[in-house]
């Protein structure tokens, strides 16, 4: 017999049985969030601003990035708002403006 899986990982990004990207936003938050420790870190160091935002564009940014030309058409609007929570939060912590979510699917 062949079983079936609720979820698969596949080139980086987690596919449900029902074609829902809820649970690679999920995987994409998780990751991001472990970043963002990190991001929270290198401030109370008190690091330079540009520090700060090159961290932010080479560590955090690639992982809401990724597959994002594959899954930003068909998020629920939930899982839009917590990706850019996300953002959101790195915005207050570097103290400057970051690209949305949907100016990042946009220059991709």
């Amino acid at each position: 017999t062949v079983s079936t899986a609720e979820t698969f990982q596949f080139l980086g990004s987690t596919i449900s049985h029902d074609l829902k990207w809820t649970p690679n936003i999920k995987n994409v938050i998780k990751k991001a969030q472990q970043g963002m420790f990190f991001l929270h870190q290198l401030r109370k160091l008190k690091l330079p601003k540009e520090l700060l935002i090159q961290f932010y564009r080479e560590i955090i940014e690639p992982i809401i990035c990724s597959s994002i030309t594959v899954w930003f058409g068909s998020p629920t609007q939930q899982d839009r708002h917590r990706l850019q929570r996300i953002i959101r939060t790195a915005e207050n912590t570097i103290t400057t403006h970051l690209p949305s979510v949907e100016d990042l699917y946009t220059a991709r």
